[in-house]
């Protein structure tokens, strides 16, 4: 006889849900209780767009191999949706792995084909300390807000326009 791996399950009690839809009192065990799958770690990804080709990408949570491919699949839509730059703001995730990291270079390695740009915005700590140790932050820019990212993208284009005779 063999064992299914299921993930973790785990009843929820919501306070004032005592009531049954008729009104009257349940018992105890019957209180609104539903299963529901715990995430080891829950990544929430959210995409603004600062421009029409530029997507401002603010994770929060643990950047890992449990997430990465959801953080890969925000990334991923955004360059089908024509989005060259990406700003991504890692303010909010107090750990990443190589999973994460593969990920930003692989965003990196797609976006300069473009052309296009990729920009770390405010790192933690933590995940400045991989950048660093890794020589990604020597490839990535890493900037403090997305203000200054902007700002680099746009000298970039500044620098790569012909001038005014054509050149």
């Amino acid at each position: 006889m063999g064992y299914v791996s299921v993930p973790p399950v785990v009843p929820v009690h919501r306070r004032g849900a005592s009531k049954s839809p008729a009104g009257a009192d349940a018992p105890d065990r019957q209180l609104s209780e539903e299963h529901v799958s715990i995430a080891q770690n829950p990544l929430s990804v959210e995409v603004t767009l600062p421009r029409e080709d530029v997507a401002l990408v603010t994770v929060a949570g643990h950047l890992d191999l449990d997430t990465a491919t959801e953080f890969q699949a925000h990334l991923a839509n955004q360059l089908h949706h024509g989005r060259r730059h990406f700003l991504i703001d890692l303010s909010e995730v107090p750990f990443m792995d190589s999973s994460g990291m593969n990920i930003i270079l692989r965003v990196y390695q797609e976006a300069r084909g473009l052309p296009g740009s990729v920009h770390v915005i405010n790192p933690t700590p933590a995940v400045r300390r991989v950048l660093d140790l890794t020589g990604v932050s020597i490839t990535v820019p890493i900037s403090d807000k997305p203000e200054q990212a902007l700002e680099l993208i746009d000298r970039q284009h500044a620098s790569e326009a012909p001038d005014s005779r054509g050149r």
